[in-house]
């Protein structure tokens, strides 16, 4: 087994380091947040004072960071990451930020020697924390390899995007996709509920119909049909609204630089937007049907 370094430990990266641990990798931790770190100790890592201590004689290194600059400062900085770690250290960024963001850093770890992917997931809090993850992987063929090792603990989809950046790429399609997938199935059953439709029965019916998808049959936003769902937890994330609409502006921001067409992307945006002012922001990205319920657009 490996010393791995895993930097961030918020919702997501807590449950991911745990399971580094559990398949018997020895781990160093860092985060500002105290807490985070002696949880993380209680079930077996060493924490470190500062990001240039956590990754001082590692095997591999695993951030888990809330966006672009984030990433930028922990990897380049005089005190960070690819100033700090020795020869042969692969590198795992697995934060969802924005593609440029992503080369630039997996360029500057090639230049300084060092194999480097983007690999952000898909699956949320349950998941990570139950090791299921997926995913989506950008970097070359040997980075992705010498990652694969350490992801499969944390994972069960680990899958090869593509070169440096398509990680980052895939995660903002697919949860592009999600987003407006989800304001599609509240829509709908707000509108099932105005008819008189029973709500279990729409399920019944569009679970085996063409209206099947992974926001209807996996995280249905009404109580009831889907009992593992954040609508019978009072809309506790699962995945924050916050979360949902930081890569939705992600996704809209790719498409205007590269020229691609999103209008329900945009309209997805919006409307997150507003659910989140409405002070939602912290509520699961699903608790969007509250607000459908209430709105006469």
């Amino acid at each position: 087994m490996a010393t791995v370094a895993f930097i961030g430990l918020g919702n997501m990266g807590g449950g991911m380091a745990a399971n580094l641990i559990k398949a018997g990798h020895t781990l160093k931790v860092f985060d500002l947040n105290e807490a985070a770190m002696a949880a993380l100790q209680e079930q077996g890592a060493a924490p470190a004072g500062s990001v240039a201590e956590a990754v001082t004689d590692v095997d591999a290194v695993v951030t888990m960071l809330p966006a672009g600059q984030h990433v930028k400062s922990v990897y380049l900085g005089d005190d960070g990451i690819l100033k700090n770690i020795p020869a042969d250290t692969i590198l795992m960024d697995c934060s969802t930020i924005d593609v440029a963001s992503a080369r630039e850093v997996i360029a500057a770890a090639a230049e300084a020697g060092f194999a480097m992917v983007d690999a952000p997931v898909s699956g949320g809090v349950a998941a990570a924390a139950a090791g299921t993850l997926t995913f989506m992987v950008g970097g070359t063929d040997d980075a992705f390899e010498a990652a694969k090792t350490y992801l499969d603990a944390m994972g069960a989809n680990i899958i090869h995007a593509g070169d440096a950046g398509a990680g980052q790429a895939a995660k903002i399609c697919n949860n592009m996709m999600l987003g407006i997938q989800m304001i599609s199935v509240s829509e709908a059953f707000v509108l099932a509920e105005k008819l008189g439709l029973e709500a279990q029965k729409l399920f019944d019916i569009s679970s085996r119909a063409s209206g099947q998808c992974w926001s209807l049959t996996s995280y249905c936003p009404v109580p009831g049909p889907v009992p593992t769902s954040p609508a019978n937890n009072d809309y506790n994330p699962g995945f924050a609204a916050a979360m949902m609409l930081k890569d939705l502006r992600l996704a809209n921001d790719a498409a205007e630089g590269c020229g691609a067409s999103t209008p329900l992307g945009h309209l997805a945006e919006q409307l997150y937007t507003a659910f989140s002012d409405e002070g939602n922001a912290g509520k699961d990205f699903s608790g969007i049907i509250n607000m459908l319920r209430e709105e006469k657009l």
